[in-house]
């Protein structure tokens, strides 16, 4: 059947000797025939039969119809250009025609589907709130982007259709593209596909708030003119207008793509292990996240974080939380989130929490307790003792405030109005507070530390924050914190060796201890918001020299990345300012020293601050940065080689810390104003109001 099996093939050739192969056509087909004659005949049938079904396909596709022309399929950059020409008549109709099978199809989906208080997938990010946003196919030269969001009141009134670029410009553009291309899908649950396709849907629209959503026509009629023009005015602040600005949200995008990855919808992301860490259950940094991404104009960071927020959040869980942490980033998180994009959704989680966090009040004192679960409503001291850290109790305020004032209901500021007046009325010591309050008893713990950090530093922060937030109405959060800042000039500032820095230390036992926490490092920007809002020169004077002091503790160490404590020298002769002990040199990605340069160069716009601050930027992308993807606390700043990672990222990494570098080389003078917003300790703007709770600007 196959021939001879005595017969062989075999293939031979002579070279002349005054000749060379030199690779010449006529030998290469004469090659080629040979290699044709040595297949057998089963390889040759196989190839003959592979080649004419090749030719049948392409004959196929060739007789195929091919697409009519588009009804939309306008050369924009002939028609459209600015001062081009018209589109002629029959061009325009057919523009109409699409338009009203669009109109049709909307109103059927609508009878359909019904009214829905909260509509499902990504919000409309249209600055028109009373215009209908659909997606039609746009052409550009003759080149289809699918997906382009148009407004039909738009297309109806000015046609042709208009394109809109990215209101970051061009460079913020090509980073989106980047990101784009770089997105994966997570390892666990996230949003649908189809919420993914949406959210590609929305980034066709310029003039439109790029942080709003719900029903257009819903919020057209509930939401007050002045809110709505805000808004507007407002849409082109956000995003990055510079390098540094663009070097920051890449950072965040690095973080964000991580915790997407492998911590979706848990509280903080183990970039190392490529896991998660569980805390409250509350998804902590996708909500200390939300104003962060709204401010850098991560859109579809955004949109998807709030879709989470509403489908898939559980705001009751059967969890022991403890209320400050929850307070400051929950709570402060919703709040916040629900001024800069409108969203109720954000409202009605946060009155939910609120409520579920209020049984910690029920003490005798007055004086909240510690931890509350969330389900049951049962509070208790927390587990390590019987007492309360004092800025556990005391900087909660701002937060239950604001949602009294959003919601017309006092029960959430009585409850805390009623912690500081009692706070204010218990004998301190300068002005000062011991660290451990009794939630039982209500008293302070005797011949407890007095300290600006750990477990104190807050109260100070907001005394000043609470007679801000109502307008400079309530005087005598004022004067509690002038009392304060007092006492921390005469008995805890000293001068180190040899270079005279100023710090702030501690009294243990009454005995005066060097040590500061990097935690001590938000007073700076602090006192510069004192001195902001009347207060005297000396505040800015000291705000200054702290300020030149915690960008010491970062300078002096070989990663240029501050410890978690330092002490400081104060004998002669010493050759080092700063002292860190083992126990005290890890980096947790801290935020308090970028708050302070924030606020001191708002106020008073010395360079200075951005130069520390990009420094200190540069040294978290070198020393903390996980090639694959996050940011990773470490445990030795002395040591540049071995850094040691500690394999988290802490939730206020991306809604502080970045967002204070973003803010610190912002130059829009209307990004969060200090006269009309004042930030929660998370780093959560809220809008300054009077003292019946009106937003005052």
């Amino acid at each position: 059947m196959y021939g001879s099996q005595n017969q062989r093939d075999f293939i031979s050739f002579t070279v002349a000797e005054d000749e060379k192969y030199d690779n010449q056509k006529v030998r290469r087909r004469q090659s080629c025939w040979r290699a044709w004659k040595q297949l057998s005949r089963l390889q040759r049938a196989i190839f003959n039969i592979m080649l004419m079904l090749t030719a049948v396909c392409v004959v196929y596709l060739l007789m195929m119809p091919g697409p009519g022309p588009s009804e939309l399929d306008i050369d924009l950059s002939r028609n459209n250009r600015i001062g081009g020409d018209a589109l002629n008549l029959d061009d325009r109709m057919q523009a109409l025609n699409v338009v009203d099978d669009i109109n049709g199809q909307v109103e059927d989906m609508n009878q359909k589907e019904g009214p829905k208080r909260h509509k499902k997938g990504p919000p409309k990010l249209n600055r028109d709130r009373g215009a209908l946003a659909v997606s039609l196919p746009v052409h550009v030269s003759g080149v289809e982007i699918p997906g382009r969001q148009q407004h039909v009141g738009d297309v109806l009134d000015k046609v042709p259709l208009r394109i809109f670029e990215s209101r970051e410009g061009a460079a913020a553009g090509a980073l989106e593209d980047n990101r784009m291309g770089e997105d994966e899908e997570p390892v666990l649950h996230v949003p649908d596909d189809g919420a993914a396709n949406r959210d590609e849907e929305v980034k066709g629209q310029q003039e439109s708030d790029p942080h709003r959503d719900g029903d257009p026509d819903e919020e057209s009629n509930n939401e007050p003119e002045e809110r709505k023009d805000d808004s507007e005015s407002q849409s082109s602040i956000y995003g990055p207008k510079n390098e540094k600005q663009e070097a920051v949200v890449a950072a965040f995008q690095h973080a964000w793509k991580a915790y997407r990855a492998h911590a979706w919808g848990h509280d903080e992301l183990k970039p190392i292990s490529k896991t998660y860490n569980e805390w409250f259950h509350l998804g902590l940094t996708i909500i200390d996240s939300l104003d962060t991404m709204y401010i850098m104009g991560l859109d579809k960071e955004f949109e998807e974080a709030r879709n989470w927020v509403e489908n898939e959040m559980n705001i009751k869980p059967n969890v022991d939380v403890n209320l400050f942490e929850t307070t400051i980033r929950v709570l402060g998180g919703l709040l916040s989130a629900y001024h800069l994009s409108n969203d109720e959704v954000f409202l009605d989680k946060a009155k939910i929490l609120g409520n579920s966090l209020l049984p910690a009040f029920n003490t005798k004192s007055k004086v909240p307790h510690a931890d509350v679960n969330l389900k049951t409503g049962k509070a208790h001291a927390p587990r390590w003792g019987p007492d309360s850290s004092v800025s556990e109790v005391s900087t909660i305020q701002i937060e239950f405030r604001e949602l009294s004032f959003i919601t017309k209901n006092n029960i959430y500021k009585d409850a805390v109005d009623r912690v500081m007046s009692h706070l204010h009325g218990l004998k301190k010591v300068d002005g000062l507070v011991p660290i451990f309050i009794n939630a039982n008893t209500g008293q302070f713990r005797q011949r407890a530390t007095l300290t600006l950090g750990a477990r104190a530093d807050s109260y100070y922060e907001y005394l000043l924050k609470q007679w801000l937030q109502t307008g400079k109405s309530e005087q005598i959060f004022k004067e509690d914190f002038e009392a304060a800042m007092t006492g921390v000039k005469n008995r805890l500032t000293r001068h180190s060796g040899p270079n005279n820095l100023v710090f702030v230390g501690e009294l243990v036992n009454e005995a005066f201890s060097p040590k500061m926490d990097h935690l001590v490092c938000f007073l700076p920007g602090t006192l510069a918001l004192g001195y902001h809002n009347g207060l005297d020169e000396s505040y800015l004077e000291l705000a200054r020299s702290l300020a030149h002091t915690c960008y010491q503790m970062y300078a002096q160490m070989p990663t240029f990345l501050s410890p978690e404590i330092a002490h400081f020298n104060m004998l002669p002769g010493t050759k080092d300012d700063i002292q860190v002990k083992p126990a005290d040199a890890h980096n947790l990605l801290r935020p308090e020293t970028i708050e302070s340069f924030f606020y001191l160069y708002r106020i008073t716009k010395d360079q200075v601050y951005r130069d520390w601050g990009w420094q200190i930027f540069q040294a978290f992308e070198r020393y903390t940065k996980i090639p694959e993807g996050g940011y990773s606390s470490i445990s030795n700043v002395k040591n540049p080689d071995k850094p040691s990672f500690r394999d988290k990222m802490e939730s206020f990494f991306l809604g502080e810390t970045l967002k204070y570098f973003f803010l610190l080389f912002s130059d829009e003078p209307d990004l969060l104003p200090l006269d009309k917003y004042l930030f929660n300790t998370e780093a959560h703007p809220f809008p300054i109001r009077t003292i019946n709770g009106a937003i005052k600007h």
